[in-house]
């Protein structure tokens, strides 16, 4: 599925691959940074279920905002305490969301291979604006090429596990597929790298865990689904509060 999506995604945007110049030199950089941010991130990320339960999936990815600001932090050589206390605002925003199942079933493999996911995903976010910058380039161009990065290390991946399973593939989960591909991941990463580029580190990390709360409140009020709306809300309340406290530090 992941392959698929990030097939649809690359074919999407494949007529703006041309335009991020003639110079071949610049392309593998391209890919790279494709293939760690969103291959790579899929690849452990989907990993991950085969050693943890879905809900556990769910808590471990709230430590991206983490990755980002240590990354962030350490590539400016300087500790910045407002990044730090919006990122523990997300963390716990978003633990508070997160609904917990049963204490068994955890393994330090799922955890780790998550932690990888979590990680990649942060690379890639912050690479992603230097990189931008360095080449001059616009935002469809250098995601046409991220998107072909991601879709070959993921295309690597199915073929050395036997290759596609193509059985039960009916117009149902195609029509899934094709929405999957073309809305959440081609022009939903598009936004997100293209928004990624404009903010500083703080607001980027906080930003990785408004889609916890968001997702309980939305299951909660459009599928009817059995949520804990006091927690939702009280831990969106917490991931805003961190938005609004590294909106309001000076820039640096």
């Amino acid at each position: 599925m992941a392959s698929g999506r990030l097939f649809l995604a690359a074919v999407a945007f494949a007529p703006l691959a041309w335009r991020a110049g003639s110079r071949p030199r610049r392309w593998p950089g391209f890919l790279a940074l494709g293939a760690v941010q969103f291959g790579l991130m899929y690849g452990l990320y989907i990993a991950s279920f085969t050693y943890l339960p879905a809900w556990q999936v769910a808590l471990f990815t709230v430590f991206t905002p983490v990755y980002v600001v240590l990354l962030a932090d350490g590539r400016a050589r300087r500790l910045d305490p407002r990044h730090w206390a919006a990122a523990a605002l997300a963390v716990g925003g978003a633990l508070l969301a997160v609904r917990f199942g049963q204490a068994e079933g955890f393994s330090w493999r799922g955890f780790f291979l998550l932690q990888g996911a979590n990680l990649s995903f942060a690379v890639g976010q912050l690479l992603y604006p230097w990189l931008r910058r360095r080449e001059r380039l616009a935002d469809g161009p250098l995601m046409a090429w991220m998107y072909a990065g991601a879709f070959l290390v993921t295309a690597l991946v199915v073929l050395l596990r036997g290759g596609p399973d193509g059985a039960g593939w009916g117009a149902a989960p195609l029509v899934t597929l094709l929405y999957l591909g073309l809305i959440p991941t081609a022009v939903g990463f598009y936004l997100w790298n293209r928004g990624a580029a404009e903010v500083a580190a703080g607001p980027l990390a906080v930003a990785n865990n408004l889609k916890i709360p968001l997702a309980v409140v939305v299951s909660w009020l459009v599928f009817r689904e059995d949520a804990s709306w006091v927690r939702a809300s009280l831990g969106l309340v917490l991931v805003v509060a961190g938005l609004f406290l590294v909106r309001r530090a000076p820039q640096r």
